[in-house]
């Protein structure tokens, strides 16, 4: 039978929002100009604060956005979470990503729950044309994927990096298939420069209409791959990391001087509020040795840690914006605390903008700070926010968390920091402010008494939804303890096999098509075939769904096995194997495709794309 790309997966536990009084509170006022500005946001991936040239680092080529820095305010004490996914989903809703569900990247724990309000939602919702270009990383399938959140034109990669198990086979940065509005397309060119032309032809069909536009690029994240012409002029030069990712964020700064000269040219740049910030600390800036980082190798901007730390290096970044019609200063420099969770509010307040829910947002309007001359008699207060690195299934209190203040920093609940003295954080000094320690503590548990009320939620994959009868699944989403082949790399070696389940909720009862295979149907390779990577000796595959367990046989040379099944409607768990004499493992990949009425047909324009991507081999114009 034939399978689907179309992916699909849902929440199955819809539930009211939580209260929580905010840290202060949203201004109602509209921003100072009646004209309805633009957004863009471009967001970077694993580039730290250090990897510019306007923070200091003198190695590397940032000129455009050196130059937009002048032009812009930047928030200079700006945290985020130490990982991507998290970072995202506090970015899209306001609010914690361990109460929006999101606490790693993988695991099923990067699916930002159906009951979030998005940013997408709310500009959409305020007459806003909305487009996403490159990461997304909030869930692959129906109800995750942007086009399910409040975009209406998607451009994107799928998973956390291109080159993971869900992501279209073979994609390697240059010439690749990706999804628009979920329907595989192959492009040419390398992918940074894709998410941008891309974004720039949506943003030239709208500019007569408000528009929000997410630029949300994989680079610089490894793996480092980019086009010769930027990697040349920095090899064999002392102080660089490395020399393909200082060339990734090159050529994201060529992009950006081309965005910014098209809204000159279109004349939209002075009612257009331009974003520019990154994700997490520096994946690839920093060189990490045995004993260590290497001293000299790539720029950690003063700060301590990297992508991943609880220290400042894993989650304060760059944060600059520009908006010449609604006053904000060029040149101004923000040192108060501030965090990705006030992003949405703050839009909200600065655009004008209603909601027709009511959200309570973690984060609040950063107007007071963006426009200090305000004649609000309301001091802004001194914040204590958290951020934490779980990157577990099941989050464990204290575990790799920052509770943070304009002056403190107390890690994991028992280091204290003083960052107006020390900025690096090399020396401990709870034993010294006892009291600061505790009031920080109390701080995270009453954080963690909220926050983690819902932690045991789990965001199940639903199969038989109306809107999207067909499913894929990849071993990026098996719920296990311990991490699963979450990589095409991890597939091509058949590594990190296991017994796992995928976490499922059936919309419809009725009678279900499930396919198991070894490797994704688009490259069309048999069970147990080695011409991609290690071949296996499978005999039998076993279907484990809801009460339905069956075993048969796998004929030689098959491709997959499918199996029919009728199911309840409702939550279970999704557990098949592939059987050998030594090993009985999950298989990487499944198909489930609902068959409403008997005789069902896959619907035209959604059958399978055969793609053979000789993988493996670089391509010529890649490092």
């Amino acid at each position: 039978m034939p399978h689907h790309l179309t992916r699909l997966l849902t929440h199955a536990l819809p539930a009211a929002l939580i209260a929580l009084a905010t840290a202060w509170p949203n201004p109602a006022h509209s921003a100072p100009n009646s004209n309805t500005p633009n957004v863009i946001i471009v967001i970077t991936d694993d580039q730290g604060y250090g990897d510019l040239g306007f923070t200091g680092n003198t190695a590397i080529q940032t000129p455009a956005i050196d130059q937009l820095r002048t032009q812009s305010t930047l928030l200079n004490n700006f945290h985020v979470d130490p990982t991507c996914a998290p970072t995202r989903a506090a970015l899209m809703t306001g609010r914690y990503s361990g109460r929006a569900g999101v606490w790693h990247t993988i695991q099923g724990r990067n699916m930002l729950r159906p009951r979030e309000v998005t940013m997408a939602d709310v500009f959409r919702e305020n007459g806003y044309a909305t487009g996403l270009f490159g990461k997304w990383h909030l869930g692959d399938a129906y109800p995750y994927r942007p086009e399910d959140r409040g975009f209406e034109h998607a451009v994107y990669h799928q998973a956390g990096g291109i080159g993971q198990a869900p992501d279209y086979w073979g994609n390697d940065y240059f010439d690749d298939t990706y999804l628009v509005n979920g329907t595989p397309q192959r492009f040419t060119g390398y992918c940074t420069d894709i998410w941008f032309d891309q974004s720039q032809k949506f943003i030239t069909a709208h500019r007569d209409q408000p528009f929000f536009a997410y630029i949300s690029t994989n680079a610089p994240h490894g793996p480092f791959y980019c086009p010769t012409d930027y990697t040349d002029p920095y090899e064999g030069r002392p102080g660089i990391s490395t020399p393909e990712f200082y060339g990734m964020v090159t050529n994201i700064d060529d992009n950006m001087k081309k965005l910014v000269d098209l809204l000159d040219q279109q004349g939209l740049a002075d009612n257009t509020i331009l974003i520019f910030m990154t994700d997490n600390g520096t994946g690839g800036g920093l060189v990490r040795g045995p004993e260590g980082l290497v001293p000299g190798r790539g720029y950690d901007g003063n700060m301590r840690g990297k992508k991943g730390s609880q220290y400042d290096g894993g989650h304060r970044v760059p944060f600059i914006i520009r908006w010449p019609d609604g006053r904000i200063e060029p040149g101004q420099s923000v040192e108060n605390l501030t965090a990705h969770i006030d992003i949405l509010p703050t839009l909200i307040d600065l655009c004008g903008l209603s909601t027709s829910k009511d959200v309570a947002y973690d984060g609040t309007s950063l107007r007071g700070l963006l426009y200090r001359d305000d004649t609000s008699d309301q001091p802004w207060p001194d914040r204590t926010l958290v951020v934490e690195n779980q990157r577990v299934v099941d989050p464990i209190k204290w575990r790799k968390n920052a509770v943070m203040t304009d002056t403190w920093r107390l890690i994991d609940g028992q280091e204290l920091y003083d960052l107006t003295r020390d900025p690096k954080q090399t020396t401990d000094i709870a034993a010294d402010h006892p009291q600061v320690v505790e009031r920080l503590r109390s701080a995270y548990e009453a954080f963690w008494a909220d926050v983690s009320s819902e932690h045991a939620i789990t965001s199940h994959i639903a199969i038989g939804s109306d809107r999207a009868p067909s499913v894929t699944l990849s071993s990026h989403d098996w719920l296990s303890d311990m991490a699963p082949p979450w990589n095409q790399t991890h597939v091509v070696n058949g590594a990190r096999t296991m017994q796992s389940k995928w976490a499922l909720n059936v919309e419809q009862a009725g009678r279900y098509a499930i396919s198991l295979r070894r490797w994704p149907v688009e490259t069309d390779q048999g069970i147990n075939d080695g011409t991609y990577g290690k071949a296996f000796s499978f005999t039998h595959a076993r279907l484990r769904i809801g009460d339905v367990d069956q075993t048969v046989a796998i004929p030689e040379g098959a491709k997959e096995i499918t199996f029919e099944a009728d199911l309840q409607a409702g939550i279970t768990d999704f557990a098949p194997l592939f059987i050998s004499p030594d090993l009985q493992t999950t298989p990487y990949y499944a198909y489930i495709t609902h068959k409403p009425t008997p005789g069902w047909q896959t619907p035209a324009g959604m059958g399978v794309t055969v793609y053979d991507p000789d993988y493996g081999q670089d391509a010529p114009q890649k490092k």
